[in-house]
């Protein structure tokens, strides 16, 4: 195992007296009083009406493009730079993924290449949030009214991050949480879909418990699916969210460390803009060459240090690539990115020994 992980969830709250709550009373399923108590703190936290909880973050997306109507023959704008779930939840509705690149800087999608993919058949636009940073949603804000599209936020890295001081996942017509091991909020498994729709909120409600009724039992009125949170993950996700300004300087603190630490080496950051507040879901860097970054895994490895690749851009996977899309911007983080351990808990002496195997390893190099 290693001495310093990729991640960790801290769970030093509420989430034991809420889980054995839970046991103690035998609500263990999606019944029982953690789940609306979760929905509406986390709704809370946010600023916005409405939230209903799912089973996990790519049910969250397929939930929010379900409420929205896209279907077959519906295309969806999303970056190609992104966990795969983005474009698989688009395809589950029976839609197209339309791929566009990156910025440099933010590597968050490029607004100037989604007006360029924009046709006919687009129905949406999908910003997904990259690693805790914030796309430009002023840009596709605009792109979305001008072309009357709908705007989804996939939210799923960026919980606590902010644009023009309003949080990410409250811009949009609909958005996407994701409440997985490693994320800021975890729950083990678990998302959340997010708006102030209250006609989006019913469909996403039926959508993930099988279409039923609100008025009459076993009474199906359109098309749905078991995508319901339990009792448990409910319970453990309102435990974190009782604590999230704290998990959220936890994870900054970490963050201004590593930039303080890796200020004098060719690495690079994920730029955070002015008017964007990053939440450093992982801290996540450049390598000066992408041939680079194998031999700097080994060496962190060989130290206990446990990293992981970027994200590989989706154009690129065999279910999606035609062999000739060509996306330069996220081809180039993707061969030179790595992420580094970020979890609440870290100390700085942590984040020392991390530096420290990297300027050896680039002092090893020239």
């Amino acid at each position: 195992m290693s001495r310093i992980p990729i991640y960790r969830p801290d769970l030093s709250g509420n989430e034991k007296r809420y889980l054995r709550q839970c046991v103690d009373t035998g609500w263990i399923s999606s019944k029982g009083e953690f789940v609306s108590r979760f929905e509406r703190a986390f709704a809370t936290y946010l600023g916005i009406p409405h939230c209903v909880s799912v089973c996990n973050g790519t049910a969250a997306l397929q939930t929010a493009l379900a409420a929205l109507g896209i279907g077959p023959g519906d295309e969806v704008i999303v970056p190609t730079l992104t966990y795969i779930a983005s474009a698989n939840a688009v395809c589950a509705v029976g839609a197209r993924p339309v791929f566009v690149d990156s910025l440099p800087d933010t590597w968050q999608m490029d607004p100037d290449d989604v007006r360029r993919k924009i046709s006919e058949r687009t129905r949406a636009i999908m910003a997904v949030h990259l690693y805790g940073g914030a796309c430009q949603m002023d840009k596709l804000i605009t792109l979305a009214r001008e072309h009357r599209l709908f705007l989804l936020e996939d939210c799923a890295e960026a919980f606590g991050s902010t644009y023009d001081g309003a949080y990410a996942g409250t811009f949009g017509d609909i958005a996407a949480f994701s409440f997985y091991g490693n994320k800021t909020i975890s729950t083990g498994e678990g998302g959340m879909v997010a708006t102030s729709s209250p006609e989006l909120h019913e469909r996403a409600w039926k959508y993930k418990s099988q279409g039923v009724s609100r008025k009459r039992e076993y009474w199906h009125e359109s098309l749905g699916f078991n995508f319901r949170m339990t009792n448990l993950c409910a319970a453990i996700g309102l435990a974190q969210v009782e604590r999230a300004d704290w998990l959220l300087a936890e994870k900054r603190k970490i963050a201004v460390w590593y930039r303080e630490h890796l200020e004098d080496t060719p690495v690079q950051m994920q730029t955070e803009p002015e008017n964007v507040h990053h939440s450093y879901w992982l801290v996540s860097i450049l390598c000066p060459q992408a041939d680079s970054v194998g031999p700097m895994r080994d060496a962190l490895a060989t130290a206990g240090v446990e990293t992981r690749p970027v994200f590989l851009p989706a154009h690129s996977m065999p279910i999606y690539t035609d062999g000739q899309q060509r996306f330069p911007i996220a081809e180039d983080i993707a061969i030179r990115g790595l992420s580094l351990p970020s979890w609440p808990g870290l100390e700085e002496k942590d984040i020392t020994f991390i530096t420290d195997v990297i300027k050896r390893f680039h002092d090893s190099a020239k």
